[in-house]
């Protein structure tokens, strides 16, 4: 789809095509621009970067200065989740391929030039298949054994909900990975009636979102906040669906943001129409919770649906917990969704998550750009994750791949350049991140629409994405659900470039790619990867050869 034609030339011009977000984002970029200046009050940042990039920026000097107190809160992070510290400075990320030096007291990893990746990773489970099989075990009648749970911040945050609101969860010592969980046979109520439940979830927006909705299907009072971010992140839609269907539930009105306050007295069905224009999460999170009350549900889209194969993925799995969602229309108009009350979630005994799709588009890449052979497994041709087609962008702009139903392989023949492309990823949204770095060692320009999700993200992905592919050398024309990137001249990216991450995961391994145009790139607060792929620098290592 094309996109309006007008640059947003600064962040504070950044406005939503679509009417519903306008007031938030001006709010929004007002409390970044707050944020910005009192670095001391929390111990990480997410501002999004300025338009013009230069080498003694203030950017850089925010950096240094709050640099010491994130990797000294990042350690204390990282232990109380059971990742261990950090690797001290010097010491190898891998047993094997490459090593990748942590510097410590600034908080950053080197990553040096790769000459070549090539292997096999076996991918960790995915995080939104991990949170959502959690709740809907929790839903359930009967246990559920969940296996391949990914290891990562996102998924603690719904493992301690869980436990807060005292849902049996039984740990396996052995496998980290798995978990028993005891379901509720119907709505999660709270634990202690006469007393407000909070849950703190931290940046995790596939715990606040389903969490949300699922608690207001029971009854009691809640509160859910989250890191400063996720202060930022929009709510409201999902808000809105959740009162038309009679819920007591607020979020902030200024922002249309969390925290949200919930007092549940359980609900009877009905009929929301929400918008689709700004998440996927909000109908997923709706449709996850819907079949939990006591009436037949059914929920409109009234205008637009972004990212629907993550709508299908949560239909998908609400099915193998028995239940069934009738869809009227087409996905990609503006479809309409009905749980029956008669539909209630049985469990499926176990049930295997996935490997995550997005954190393949990582490995995918770089055998493209460097033309080694990668096979990643534990998602193929029989996912039922949207990011898979991320490989069939790399075959558009030259790889090969080669699909097998639990596994995808991608090589590039070297007499074959890296070509631009023009691309609508308005279904592939994270993995689109990782077209940007790759579109550096195209030949020509690479077009990535529809992404004004981007936007709305654990940082503002949008500008965040411009400006580190400014410091490599690229030149990007932003607009408001697309951007442009022409790459440096001969593919030679800048050496020696710091990457700026934002506490943003996706940031930070996107950007480790760019060391596969043989040049040092210096990963600031690498830790933040935790999120959703605690080893990735490790597996990385692992099938990289190191260049010249």
């Amino acid at each position: 789809r094309e996109g309006r034609g007008r640059r947003t030339e600064s962040f504070l011009s950044t406005h939503s095509r679509r009417d519903v977000q306008r007031p938030t984002m001006q709010i929004r970029t007002s409390a970044l621009a707050l944020l910005a200046v009192a670095p001391a009050c929390r111990a990480f940042t997410t501002t999004p970067p300025g338009h013009q990039i230069d080498g003694a920026s203030s950017t850089h000097l925010m950096m240094a200065s709050r640099n010491a107190q994130k990797a000294a809160s990042r350690t204390k992070w990282a232990e109380s989740r059971g990742y261990g510290s950090p690797p001290s400075s010097g010491e190898p990320s891998s047993d094997a391929g490459m090593k990748f030096a942590l510097d410590e007291e600034k908080n950053q990893l080197t990553v040096t030039p790769i000459k070549s990746l090539d292997g096999t990773v076996t991918l960790p489970g995915s995080k939104s298949l991990s949170n959502r099989c959690l709740l809907l075990a929790a839903l359930s009648e009967g246990t559920t054994r969940v296996e391949n749970l990914l290891e990562s911040d996102d998924i603690r945050y719904m493992l301690e909900a869980l436990d807060t609101l005292k849902v049996p969860v039984e740990r396996d010592e052995d496998d980290k990975t798995s978990v028993a969980v005891t379901g509720q046979s119907g709505p999660i109520d709270s634990p202690t009636p006469e007393e407000t439940v909070e849950l703190f979830l931290g940046n995790a927006g596939t715990a606040m979102r389903p969490l949300a909705a699922a608690l207001c299907m029971g009854s009691g009072k809640f509160v859910l906040d989250g890191v400063p971010r996720m202060r930022e992140r929009p709510i409201a839609d999902l808000i809105d669906g959740l009162r038309q269907l009679g819920a007591e539930v607020t979020c902030v009105e200024e922002t249309g943001c969390p925290p949200v306050t919930i007092d549940a007295e359980g609900l009877a069905g009905g009929t929301a129409e929400i918008s689709g224009k700004m998440s996927s999460q909000f109908l997923s999170s709706l449709l996850m919770a819907s079949p939990v009350v006591d009436g037949d549900v059914t929920i409109k889209i009234k205008d637009e649906l972004i990212s629907a194969p993550y709508v299908s993925l949560t239909i998908g799995l609400m099915k193998k917990f028995g239940v069934n969602v009738e869809i009227e229309g087409e996905m990609d108009g503006t479809p309409s969704f009905v749980i029956k009350g008669s539909e209630k979630y049985v469990s499926p005994e176990s049930i295997l998550v996935e490997g995550d799709a997005s954190s393949a588009s990582y490995f995918l890449a770089g055998a493209a750009i460097t033309g080694g052979t990668v096979t990643v497994r534990g998602c193929g041709s029989e996912s039922v994750q949207g990011d898979v087609a991320f490989a069939d962008v790399m075959e558009q702009m030259g790889a090969t791949v080669t699909w097998a139903p639990e596994s995808i392989t991608v090589t590039r023949d070297p007499d074959t350049r890296l070509r631009g492309v023009d691309v609508d990823c308005g279904k592939i949204p994270d993995a689109a991140m990782t077209l940007a770095v790759a579109a550096l060692f195209a030949e020509g320009p690479t077009t990535i629409r529809n992404v004004y999700s981007w936007r709305l993200k654990e940082t503002e992905r949008m500008k965040a994405i411009v400006a580190e592919c400014t410091k490599l050398g690229a030149t990007v024309e932003e607009y408001e659900d697309y951007c442009v990137i022409t790459p440096p001249e001969g593919n030679v990216v800048n050496d020696n470039v710091v990457i700026e991450t934002y506490d943003d995961h996706r940031m930070a391994m996107t950007f480790s790619l760019a060391a596969c145009g043989g040049v040092n790139v210096i990963i600031d607060d690498p830790g933040c990867t935790a999120k959703t792929f605690p080893t990735y620098f490790d597996m990385l290592g692992g099938i990289a050869t190191p260049g010249p």
